[in-house]
């Protein structure tokens, strides 16, 4: 195992993270601007009041892309047992 087939698969997951997470950061972060929006807007400063929405937000999209995201991961594991014996050889 080289210091190069290390860095390869530490950038592959983290890319692979960034994939996973994207969605749902995206969508928290739209929920949560909508609602400060209307929070501002009403003056209603409760602190509270954007946790349902972005719960039920990103139950969605983990309902939605779930299987994408389970397959991502597959796809990851598989190619990485693949690589074991090119790591077992170098």
């Amino acid at each position: 195992m080289t210091d190069t087939s290390v860095t390869e698969i530490a950038v592959q997951s983290i890319i692979l993270a960034t994939k996973l997470a994207a969605p749902t950061l995206i969508i928290s972060l739209a929920i949560g601007l909508g609602v400060g929006l209307i929070q501002s807007a009403t003056q209603i400063q409760e602190q509270t009041l954007t946790f349902v929405p972005k719960l039920l937000g990103i139950a969605l999209v983990i309902v939605v892309t779930g299987n994408w995201m389970l397959g991502q991961t597959i796809g990851f594991v598989h190619h990485l047992f693949d690589m074991i014996p090119e790591l077992l050889r170098a």
